[in-house]
């Protein structure tokens, strides 16, 4: 790895002759954005203590516990809700109590991290802390993210754009953004985004506590190139799974049943279900194209006929952001449809339905794999550690 004065002398970063290259840049350059490892945590505590607080209220006899048995949309079907849900048969009585012991716990966890506590002190007692801290933040990420989660805050989010351009011409005449938008679902998708940034505040306190550059994960001894080399195959594997699924909702709004049940394939005909399926396929089609940008030129330089950008540099969290995004929504779903297919198997009727879908997980894990190889290799020259060379677009 090339050393920061080599990049001075090419021109590619501007030095700061009274600053060390390893020195912590405090003077907040780059934005809030860019300070994102100084406050995630705090978000992230935040979040923790006013969730718990909720629990706590429902624990109480408090209105609007949004799960399980407060969970209207489950308990319309009972007896289904379980292999949908996880958390289908928890009650405000037994989950409260839970909810706000854990909110109290991620908000004292939070801000040890935020204030990057075991980071300096006696080796044995910050050892710990440096285990332990980042465990419960990575614990809870991915309980927040995929254990409690099914596929409502994917279809908020997919359906969302699909129900505003059928309305806008015309379309879905029957359907109301209060059938789309319920707190259940909102709730769901609010905890996933939560999870996100507990996933983030133990990547920003693992960096710290290691040594590694808060700002951008630079450590001359784990920098490897790994990632690069899985980047491409990872590309091209979250590019034709969702096709799989595509091509199903395609088949059915062209009039192929492709098995399932004749009566209910008239009666989403007649509802306009398959048509809308076919448009949230439409919508895959395009995200899995946009995908490939991850390892084409169109993904680092805006094309030409793309009128006031052409040949201007695509931000990288442009590209990042909505994959990363899309990988959780979609393992968090296909994690859910293997719990319903091992649950109750598959026939020649319910294959189009639900086994498409399982392979979401596959799908999630390349789609993260690619976005996080793609924004490795976009990596400008950091303006904490002044490691990397500028990006040449």
């Amino acid at each position: 790895m090339s050393h920061p004065s080599d990049a001075v002398e090419q021109g590619q970063v501007t030095w700061v002759a009274d600053r060390p290259p390893d020195a912590e840049v405090a003077d907040g350059s780059g934005g809030w954005r860019a300070r994102w490892p100084e406050w995630i945590g705090y978000v992230a505590a935040a979040f923790s203590l006013v969730y718990g607080a909720l629990g706590l209220f429902w624990a109480l006899g408090g209105s609007g516990f949004p799960f399980g048995t407060g969970d209207p949309e489950l308990m319309a079907e009972p007896d289904f809700a379980f292999k949908v849900s996880l958390l289908a048969k928890t009650t405000p009585e037994v989950a409260g109590p839970v909810i706000a012991v854990l909110g109290l716990a991620g908000a004292v966890a939070g801000t040890l991290m935020a204030r990057r506590w075991g980071a300096r002190g006696p080796a044995q007692s910050a050892q710990s802390a440096q285990w332990l801290l980042p465990t419960f933040g990575g614990v809870l990420a991915f309980g927040l993210t995929v254990v409690i989660q099914d596929f409502r805050p994917l279809i908020v989010v997919a359906y969302a754009p699909v129900l505003a351009i059928g309305k806008l011409f015309g379309g879905f005449a029957e359907a109301d953004w209060s059938d789309l938008f319920l707190v259940p679902r909102l709730n769901l998708l609010v905890l996933l985004l939560a999870g996100v940034a507990w996933a983030l505040t133990a990547v920003a306190y693992r960096r710290a506590v290691t040594g590694a550059c808060v700002s951008c994960g630079r450590r001359d001894h784990l920098d490897s190139h790994l990632l690069q080399r899985l980047g491409r195959p990872a590309t091209w594997v979250a590019f034709s799974v969702p096709l799989v699924y595509c091509l199903t909702r395609w088949a059915w709004a062209l009039g192929f049943s492709l098995g399932i049940d004749p009566a209910f394939y008239q009666e989403g005909k007649e509802d306009g279900l398959w048509l809308a399926g076919a448009g949230l396929a439409t919508f895959g089609l395009f995200g899995a194209i946009l995908t490939l940008g991850l390892i084409q030129r169109w993904g680092e330089v805006f094309p030409r006929w793309m009128i006031g950008l052409a040949g201007k540099r695509v931000p990288p969290m442009l590209a990042v952001v909505p994959a990363s995004l899309v990988a959780v929504l979609v393992t968090a779903a296909g994690f859910m449809y293997i719990r319903i297919v091992i649950s109750r198997g598959v026939t020649a009727a319910s294959w189009p339905m639900e086994l498409p879908e399982t392979l979401w997980v596959v799908w999630g894990a390349a789609l993260f794999t690619a976005a996080m190889a793609y924004h490795q290799r976009r990596r400008t020259a950091c303006d904490r550690c002044l490691e990397g060379s500028a990006e040449i677009s």
